[in-house]
C-alpha cells in the first residue's frame, strides 16, 4: 500500500490522528464520517502497514523547564558512509537532541537541540555537540518563539 492508494477516509485518518493520538474511535469514526467499526479496520490497517508508527505524548516543555530551542547547522569532517554511521549513531544517544536531519546544504545535518536555557545549551553544544564524530564545525539559530511544533499551533 502506497500513499496513492488512501483515499478521504484513511487521509482524514491520519490527519486526524497526527493533531490527537489520544481521540476516541468512536469521537475519530464521527469526525471522519464512518461508523466505528469501519474507523477501527482502517486504523489497524493504517498501523499495521506502517502509515502509523506510533501515538506519542505532546508535552508542556514551559512546565519541564526545557522552553529552549536552538537549531544547529553542523559540517563534518568526513562525509564518507562510516563517518555518517558514526554521527548518527552519536546523536542517537544525546538526549538534549530533539531531532537530527542529514541536509542536501552547504552544511550536513540540521539538529533540534532542547534545552532549560543558554547557558545549559551552551555546554550541551561545547561538551557534546561538538564533540561527536568527525563535527567540524557548527552554526546555531536560537529559536525566539515556537509558533507551531508537532501539529499544533500556539497563540
Amino acid at each position: 500500500m502506497s500513499k496513492h492508494d488512501l483515499d478521504k477516509y484513511d487521509q482524514a485518518i491520519l490527519k486526524t490522528l497526527e493533531r490527537n493520538g489520544r481521540i476516541t474511535v468512536t469521537e475519530l469514526a464521527e469526525r471522519v464520517g464512518l461508523s466505528k467499526t469501519p474507523c477501527q479496520i482502517r486504523m489497524k490497517r493504517l498501523e499495521s502497514r506502517g502509515f502509523i508508527r506510533g501515538y506519542a505524548a505532546v508535552m508542556d516543555y514551559g512546565l519541564l523547564d526545557t522552553n529552549h530551542i536552538a537549531f544547529v547547522q553542523v559540517k563534518l569532517t568526513d562525509t564518507r558512509a562510516v563517518a555518517l554511521r558514526a554521527f548518527n549513531e552519536a546523536v542517537a544517544d544525546v538526549t538534549e537532541i530533539e531531532e537530527c536531519h542529514m541536509m542536501a546544504a552547504g552544511f550536513d545535518y540540521i539538529l533540534k537541540v532542547r534545552t532549560k536555557d543558554i547557558a545549559s545549551y551552551r555546554t550541551v553544544l561545547g561538551e557534546t555537540i561538538s564533540e561527536l564524530p568527525y563535527v567540524a564545525s557548527t552554526s546555531t539559530f536560537v529559536c525566539m518563539e515556537a509558533v507551531k511544533e508537532h501539529g499544533q499551533v500556539f497563540d
